[in-house]
């Protein structure tokens, strides 16, 4: 009897939850996916731009806020989901170096005091910092490729050095490293705990930046690893084109986009007008100003919370750095639209987009080696790879960018593998352009590895409208 009883009672909130459920979505108060080619709409999702957080106008101070990248507490990310029979087999990540000083000095200014110490009660912080600190003064006899070895592995000058890396640059990339830690190891396994040094693939330039950034990352994510389990090697080029870097018709490429910048910039008489003012602030020719790069420079004022510089003659202000800002964005909108730039880039990562998939077959193969590679990089080196996929609308690599190549397996079609691109945990899959009409051909709710294969082989020179079928001729074509 009493067990009847609880049979009914269970048996009426079932239906009481059902019909509380079935009025939600009647009046709208909970979202309802509906299926198609039997993969539900919330699975096939992609996000590029955020509607919600997002100004409706194009906003130079939130361009650049957001291109500062301040650390915070939570982030949305994408990386390591896919469908519950796809396994994940290697990961191949590129980043941007974090937040640093200045390259270019604003001429007749005093230099941004910003301290290149690592602190722990300065913001902003993370919790493996004194840890990254320590295990950073340990790693002296580390093997690293020449020139690597003479650089220092943290940021550590009471005045930053021009170019440093910052406490802000080192706190975004052990926030990186413990995010891909998270997705990637404790979800998804793709280390096994006593992981050899040849399962990871770890590349940088010989700048201390892009080094100390990429130690950072791999430090949040395997933290206290075995210094004798890590190998850097050095990339003498920004393209990480290595052997393959000698290309004239990429560097002809070049100059037209560099002509195509000039003349919207003799156009943007307002701009003119900005560097002429700040000119007589910091009593310099225009001429000089400009040469100067200030925006390199007023950015890091900017993202530090630091006041522009002042003289006798007045300040630099936010109405400056605005109208320089606005052109910025403005001359990004330009790039896309003239195709030069994307010339460039086509021939550009051409090398590295090769060398990622030769990495990619060989982990489909059921190689293990590589199967975690990182390279640590530049803005100049995000760029072009972002243009040559056709994610035209992808913002400039900000501090800190991430840009991730995902490889996973069908288990239950275990000869099938699959990609996803990620851009700072947004999932551009079916933007790019060897993928962007999979959903409309294909039912699958993954893009296939063939197609990336496909596209560096051979679309991506049928895209530069030439007769080429290959890098070398592409690179030495006549007459363009």
């Amino acid at each position: 009897m009493l067990f009847r009883n609880r049979f009914l009672l269970l048996l009426a909130l079932a239906a009481l939850l059902a019909f509380l459920s079935l009025s939600l979505q009647f009046f709208h108060l909970i979202p309802v996916s509906t299926a198609k080619n039997g993969v539900s709409s919330k699975s096939r999702k992609r996000i590029m731009p955020d509607p919600v957080t997002e100004p409706p106008v194009t906003d130079p101070i939130y361009e650049a806020l957001w291109y500062c990248n301040i650390p915070s507490v939570a982030e949305r990310t994408m990386e390591g989901h896919a469908p519950h029979h796809f396994k994940l087999v290697s990961v191949n990540v590129f980043i941007r170096h974090g937040d640093r000083y200045p390259l270019y000095v604003i001429p007749k200014t005093k230099r941004p005091e910003i301290d290149c110490t690592l602190v722990a009660n300065r913001k902003p912080y993370h919790p493996k910092l004194e840890a990254f600190v320590s295990h950073m003064s340990k790693g002296s006899g580390a093997s690293f490729e020449s020139p690597l070895k003479g650089l220092p592995l943290y940021p550590n000058h009471p005045l930053c050095e021009m170019g440093e890396l910052t406490q802000t640059g080192v706190v975004q990339h052990l926030q990186n490293g413990q995010l891909l830690r998270d997705v990637y190891l404790k979800k998804h396994k793709l280390l096994p705990s006593d992981w050899a040094t040849d399962q990871l693939y770890l590349e940088t330039t010989g700048k201390s930046r892009t080094l100390q950034s990429g130690l950072a990352l791999l430090y949040g994510f395997l933290p206290d690893f075995d210094w004798k389990k890590i190998y850097f090697r050095h990339q003498p080029s920004a393209l990480f084109c290595s052997a393959n870097c000698y290309c004239p018709t990429r560097n002809q490429y070049l100059e037209k986009e560099q002509r195509r910048q000039y003349l919207l910039r003799l156009k943007n008489s307002q701009l003119e007008r900005t560097y002429g003012e700040m000119a007589k602030i910091v009593d310099v020719p225009t001429k000089q100003l400009r040469a100067a790069n200030p925006v390199d420079s007023m950015l890091c004022h900017f993202c530090h919370n630091v006041s522009f510089p002042c003289t006798r003659n007045g300040c630099i202000g936010m109405e400056h750095f605005k109208v320089i800002k606005t052109h910025q964005i403005e001359d990004e909108r330009e790039r896309r639209e003239k195709k030069l730039y994307l010339g460039y880039s086509l021939l550009g990562a051409h090398p590295i987009l090769n060398q990622t998939i030769n990495r990619m077959q060989r982990a489909a193969e059921g190689r293990k080696e590589e199967i975690f590679a990182l390279y640590s990089a530049h803005d100049v080196t995000l760029s072009p790879v972002l243009s040559a996929l056709g994610l035209s609308e992808a913002r400039f690599p900000r501090f800190a960018a991430r840009l991730i190549f995902e490889l996973w397996q069908d288990r239950e079609k275990p000869g099938e593998h699959a990609v996803r691109i990620l851009y700072n945990g947004v999932d551009v899959t079916f933007h790019t352009s060897f993928c962007r009409d999979h959903q409309k051909r294909s039912p699958k709710p993954m893009c296939p590895l063939e197609n990336l294969v496909h596209f560096v082989k051979r679309d991506m020179f049928v895209a530069l409208d030439s007769s080429s079928t290959n890098y070398y001729d592409a690179c030495h074509r006549e007459g363009f």
